[in-house]
């Protein structure tokens, strides 16, 4: 949630966050990727490094035990000293527990942290004969230095609903994105009306193998690493948002290399002293169905998968065994998805992405240009409202029926959540020592003559979809650099609010470049870049140039990105 001025620091500091990785694409509008880029969450390009190689066994990270062993090792008055053990300093102590008598809850039950207690009053509803689960376990928490911001994540067996369909599985459940403790040892509190923490906690379902009689951990892992993201973005999900992960969710050979969010259907909205918590479920999907979201919509595939019984089903289980599509499955869906996109388009509005962009009017040692500008040693980032503006515009991706605009560059914050997913709770993406000493009222917007654009493969691929299911359908696209420090908005005509126009259809704000095409334009660029759709085929580098328009396209090596000087 997005509040005024800079955010209260924390008691404890914690571990720097790494750097965003490329392409990603949520289903909708987050910077960060989206993620990434819908950072707030459109889709999501992630492969945290400390996944690889992650055998469903203990770690030295976590451990695996019961949750009330894991909670409240030894009896009450050991809980009481260890919570005032690793209780920040300031922290108020829990509340003395009741006095007994016969409506009075177990002893333990009032030295549950309040939003730990709400949550697994959740699970209790669904799982009445499962009170003491199997539980991963941070063994050094969030709080106190360790890399891992979920403390628990509860795993259950669900017999499914064979009448329905609906096979036995796995159902794991996280506690750590929301506010469990309201001491602000990990999150600040907003208030009970707003989101709880970051709003939401995250859930999976694995379909159970035959003699299976114990959950494998690796679930966990993935659930940590998807925490970490939105830990070190500070960037949320929501229902509709696509991940895309490249390597097999378990590590081993399987097809399911991507993820679809979307609601629990079975685990409700808990209202907690801290706020709201809404449950996301990670669903696996395949590269052919992760590409069929980023084409269309996020929400779309899901319905498809829920009319398929052993690619998800209604309650969207994952089998890691799938070796078909869903399209290999029942070929007719490719006909629902093409006709998808072709009256709807896609709500794809942003990725994060390996990109940058050059000003070809002017030589780069230009002091005005927006890519030279330095403060000291450190070049100039996006300031934090066009940081915001480009949230916003990110967000609006979503809201496919309503007319397409870019907010002001300086649009008032709410205090509050939208009907379609609660705002970063991050004031700025750029670094406290870089640009913040640049006033954002003295960056002039400039119009430019020509412009190079630069992509990655990943990302170049993603420019056919940028133009045929956005400015086709009078939308917006951008491409927020996973470093931070600029981003590439394209826009139609019919898109309000742009400083592009047609008379000057390339113009910056900073290092904020927008790029304004017309359908004719849009129309010649598809038939130019139709090799994008098969990027295997080609060999990098590789260029692209409209001289009549003064636009040129590169498509490069990862490692020109990695570079300080690209």
């Amino acid at each position: 949630m997005l509040g005024q001025g800079a955010p209260a620091p924390r008691p404890l500091e914690r571990p720097a966050a790494a750097e965003a990785p490329s392409g990603r694409v949520c289903g909708g509008d987050c910077l960060g990727g989206r993620c990434a880029v819908r950072r707030r969450g459109a889709y999501t390009s992630l492969q945290p490094p400390s996944l690889r190689g992650v055998a469903p066994t203990e770690s030295a990270r976590w451990r695996i035990s019961a949750l009330v062993s894991s909670a409240f090792p030894g009896s009450p008055s050991a809980l009481h000293a260890a919570m005032a053990e690793l209780r920040p300093s300031g922290a108020p102590g829990p509340a003395a527990p009741p006095a007994p008598g016969p409506t009075a809850p177990p002893a333990f039950a009032s030295l549950f942290p309040p939003g730990l207690h709400a949550i697994y009053g959740e699970c209790r509803r669904l799982y009445p004969d499962q009170p003491n689960p199997l539980q991963v376990t941070a063994i050094v928490k969030y709080w106190l230095g360790g890399p891992d911001p979920l403390d628990y994540v509860s795993m259950y067996r669900n017999v499914g609903s064979p009448s329905a369909n609906i096979p036995e599985h796995w159902h794991y459940i996280s506690f750590g994105l929301s506010d469990l403790y309201g001491d602000s040892r990990v999150h600040e509190f907003t208030g009970t009306d707003g989101p709880s923490g970051f709003g939401f906690e995250l859930t999976f379902r694995l379909k159970r193998e035959t003699g299976e009689s114990a959950p494998p951990t690796w679930p966990a892992e993935l659930m940590q690493g998807l925490a970490r993201y939105v830990f070190q973005s500070e960037n949320t999900f929501c229902s509709g948002d696509h991940v895309s992960w490249h390597s097999p969710l378990d590590n081993s050979e399987s097809r399911i290399q991507h993820m679809l969010l979307t609601e629990d259907p079975q685990m409700q909205p808990v209202q907690t002293p801290f706020g709201v918590v809404t449950f996301l479920q990670i669903v696996g999907v395949c590269t052919e169905e992760l590409h069929a979201a980023q084409q269309w919509n996020g929400q779309g595939i899901l319905e498809l998968l829920r009319t398929v019984p052993v690619a998800g089903g209604p309650w969207l289980i994952t089998d890691m065994r799938r070796g078909e599509t869903i399209f290999e499955i029942d070929p007719h869906l490719q006909e629902r998805v093409d006709k998808g996109i072709e009256m709807d388009g896609s709500n794809l509005s942003g990725v994060s992405a390996k990109c940058a962009w050059d000003d070809l009017s002017r030589p780069p040692e230009d002091d005005e240009d927006s890519r030279s500008i330095c403060i000291g040693t450190q070049p100039r980032r996006l300031s934090g409202k066009d940081t915001e503006q480009i949230r916003e515009t990110l967000r609006r991706g979503l809201e496919i029926n309503s007319k397409p605009v870019l907010p002001p560059i300086n649009p008032q914050r709410q205090n509050g959540l939208t009907h379609d997913r609660a705002p970063s709770r991050k004031d700025s993406l750029e670094s406290d020592s870089s640009t913040a000493i640049i006033p954002h009222e003295l960056i002039r917007t400039r119009q430019l003559e020509s412009v190079h654009l630069k992509f990655n493969q990943e990302s170049g691929a993603l420019i056919p979809l940028c133009l045929r299911g956005r400015l086709l359908h009078g939308r917006h696209f951008t491409y927020k650099s996973i470093t931070g420090d600029m981003a590439i908005t394209f826009v139609s005509t019919g898109v309000e609010g742009a400083f592009a126009t047609e008379e000057h259809p390339y113009a910056a704000h900073g290092p904020w470049l927008q790029i304004l095409l017309t359908g004719e334009f849009v129309e010649k660029m598809l038939e130019d870049l139709e090799d994008l759709t098969s990027p295997e085929e080609f060999k990098l580098p590789k260029e692209y140039s409209w001289p009549e328009k003064k636009l040129k396209v590169s498509i490069l090596p990862d490692v020109v990105f990695d570079s300080p000087l690209h």
